[in-house]
Formats: structure tokens, sequence, C-alpha cells
């Protein structure tokens, strides 16, 4: 199936590691040029010996003007952005009684800011151009609250809302903007996120896998490389008409339709 992805300027954040390296790596294969950002020249550099030819972009998107910086830079290299897919960040697993505003604000920063800041000006460049496609990777924190994961799951629900609201405001300009909540998948986070939950469960890591596996009516986690191939549908032409939605990829571990 031809989807229309050859040649197009993909920007992926997060893309040194985990889902976004997976990403950045779909997205080569089907003939993209790719541009991936780290706060890590180190990571970056270790993605581009597994990768190949990208374009590398090091940035703390935390902060506004280094966001506009990274897709300013990624744009003088690869020429605009046709699609930009958001895998950067994530909020520390903390138990409720160790939460306090400040984590609240951190977890903000670390999820829902280092999206917005990046998908502010690129937006804006796509609408301007009539084209382009968002997707964000968030996660379903923000539909399943979690007592470890409150205040990393509000940023993610913000997501998900700016996601709608942006896709909403920006679709008569031909931009799309949609999402993907992974479940448990395997990837380094994931693995940090089982150590929080072992620990304040009082068990060891091994049997916090295990309970987790057993609630995904699929019998295992994700693989990257899975929410790589639905990102990469999600962004081509062959899915033109899906815009504003936040799918959930958890392996049937809550079955709900909303």
């Amino acid at each position: 199936m031809d989807l229309g992805i050859t040649g197009r300027h993909v920007l992926v954040t997060g893309g040194s590691k985990g889902i976004g390296l997976a990403c950045a790596r779909a997205f080569l294969d089907e003939g993209a040029r790719v541009t991936i950002v780290s706060r890590s020249r180190e990571n970056l550099e270790k993605a581009a010996s597994i990768l190949g030819d990208v374009g590398l972009v090091a940035a703390d998107l935390a902060h506004a003007a280094e966001a506009v910086r990274a897709v300013m830079e990624a744009e003088a290299v690869g020429g605009p952005v046709d699609i930009l897919v958001n895998s950067a960040g994530s909020a520390r697993r903390t138990p409720a009684d160790d939460l306090s505003p400040d984590h609240y604000r951190a977890a903000m920063d670390a999820k829902f800011f280092s999206y917005v800041n990046v998908i502010d000006p690129v937006v804006k460049r796509m609408a301007e151009r009539g084209a382009g496609v968002i997707v964000n990777v968030i996660g379903n924190g923000g539909k399943i609250a979690s007592p470890i994961h409150i205040a990393g799951g509000a940023a993610n629900a913000a997501l998900m809302l700016a996601t709608a609201g942006l896709a909403n405001a920006y679709a008569g300009r031909g931009v799309r903007v949609l999402a993907v909540n992974p479940g448990l998948t395997e990837t380094d986070r994931v693995a940090e996120g089982l150590a929080a939950d072992a620990a304040a469960q009082g068990i060891t890591v091994e049997e916090a896998r295990r309970r987790g596996v057993s609630r995904i009516a699929l019998g295992r986690y994700a693989r990257p490389e899975e929410i790589a191939d639905a990102v990469v549908f999600l962004a081509s032409g062959r899915a033109s008409y899906v815009s504003g939605v936040s799918i959930t990829m958890d392996g049937v571990a809550v079955p709900t339709i909303i």
C-alpha cells in the first residue's frame, strides 16, 4: 500500500528512544525525510547510528524558545515540516501522598508544554501552507486515572483536549491533528513506571509486570513498532478523514466505547 509519504519531511520529537525512535524508523522505511529532536546530543548520535540518514536537533522542548529554535533548525535543513510526531517528554510517576503543586507544574512542563511548544509554531506554518498533519503520542493515563500517575495523567488529558481543539480550529486550513494513546509498551519509560508502581505497592518489579500484563486482554505489552505503524498510517493520506481523535492502543486493557 502506497501511503504517499515518500519525500515528506517528518519531524519526530523524542525521536532518539522508545516509540519516537520506532516512529522515525517507520517513516524512513516509507521513504520520508526525517529529523529527530532530543535533549541529549549523545542520544541523538546513538539514534543516528541506528537510523542512518536523519536530521538531528538537540533542544529542551519544555522551553518555548528552544522549541522554536528546533523547528527553525529542522526546516532550515529538511524544508517545511509536513508531518509532526510528538513523542517527547514524560512525567515522573509519584504516589498521591507525595504530590505537591510543584509536581503538577513539573508534569505540565515535561509533557504538556514539551508538545505545545512545538505544536504552536508548526501548526501555524502548516496552516499558512494549507497542509500538514500532527500526531501526538500521548498515553492512556489521560483517560484512566492511576494513583501514581495523577499529575502526568492530568497533563495527558490536557493534551487530548488541545488535540481536539486544534483539529477543529485548523481543519478548514488543511491541517489534521490527532493522537494515539498507548498503554503499556516495551520502553524504558514504562520500565521506570513499573519500578515506581512496584515500590508503591511493596512488591517486586517482576510481580508488578505480571499484574500489569494480566490486565491486558491481548496478554502482552505493545511493541514500540506497533505504535509506530499506527502513527505512520494516521499521518498518511490513507487516513485523510481522521482528525481530532485520540485513539487508544492499550491491548483492550480497558474495554470502553469512550
